[in-house]
């Protein structure tokens, strides 16, 4: 049962947005070029000329691609699937993240008075002091939460109602759960589809093409992430795997750019998995 195989994952991430509307220039320009209604917004970059505040915000979006690579679709709240074969190594990386974002926002913290100062120059006629929180409102703006929560049991309605209406529920339930544990399934089966086809577009290319260390190295990631998410135990989601895994035995980067048939005896064999979709 999946009750028993995963468990839900909702991780989420707040950062301060270091932006704000201008609805004076927003009229200034809608004036100047003489539109007959609001034609747009202008928002300015509170702290212009400095990427102390985007870097922790790519951050924030690296931790995010990850979370969804690493987990499957389930609830529209956010709510990712996460199966026990790799939850353990989900939450090392996960610990890991949360201290390099503790890190980064300390460390913008600490500069932001100056951060401040510097924006006062960059920006010119454009810069307002009330715009820009002190510190104790801006650490607010950070936030950095996860809880892991079961999967509800088919059937499992401890309310107090009558029997038509809970089997009503129960039933509801049931298809949400089946249609959930579909689409998790075809999200796997996509991410392999869309590897292969990169791979063999690419290897279909012309001969002594640079073939980046990511070609194979995705593939690899790919296999290893397979034997962790194929949560209904899909006999031919693992076949296709193990097809994949064994193509790519003893192949390098190198290796395919040098060598016409290894090159094309790989596409070969990552087509004959295409032909699997």
């Amino acid at each position: 049962m999946i009750q028993n195989s995963s468990m839900l994952a909702d991780l989420n991430i707040s950062v301060w947005t270091g932006r704000k509307q201008d609805k004076k220039v927003s009229e200034e320009i809608d004036a100047a070029k003489s539109t007959k209604t609001k034609a747009g917004n202008y928002h300015k970059k509170l702290l212009a000329g400095t990427d102390k505040l985007e870097q922790v915000q790519k951050l924030v979006g690296m931790i995010r691609t990850w979370h969804y690579e690493q987990t499957l679709p389930w609830s529209d709240g956010g709510s990712r699937l996460l199966p026990m074969k790799n939850f353990f190594d989900y939450k090392a990386t996960l610990s890991d993240y949360e201290q390099q974002f503790n890190d980064a926002v300390k460390e913008f913290l600490r500069e932001y008075p100056t951060l401040v100062s510097a924006a006062a120059f960059q920006l010119g006629d454009l810069f307002d002091a009330e715009e820009y929180p002190d510190v104790d409102q801006l650490i607010n703006k950070f936030k950095f939460r996860y809880v892991f929560l079961p999967v509800p049991d088919v059937g499992d309605f401890r309310i107090d109602v009558n029997e038509q209406h809970k089997e009503e529920l129960v039933a509801q339930y049931e298809s949400f759960y089946q249609n959930k544990l579909t689409e998790a399934t075809k999200d796997v089966w996509d991410r392999l589809h869309e590897c292969l086809s990169k791979m063999s577009g690419k290897l279909a290319g012309e001969e002594k093409q640079i073939f980046r260390d990511s070609l194979v190295n995705n593939a690899v990631d790919m296999c290893d992430l397979l034997t962790k998410l194929n949560v209904t135990n899909d006999t031919k989601l693992e076949a296709a795997r193990k097809k994949l895994e064994s193509a790519l035995v003893g192949v390098t980067p190198k290796d395919l750019r040098e060598d016409d048939a290894l090159r094309l005896d790989t596409k070969a064999r990552v087509d004959e998995i295409l032909s699997m979709f």
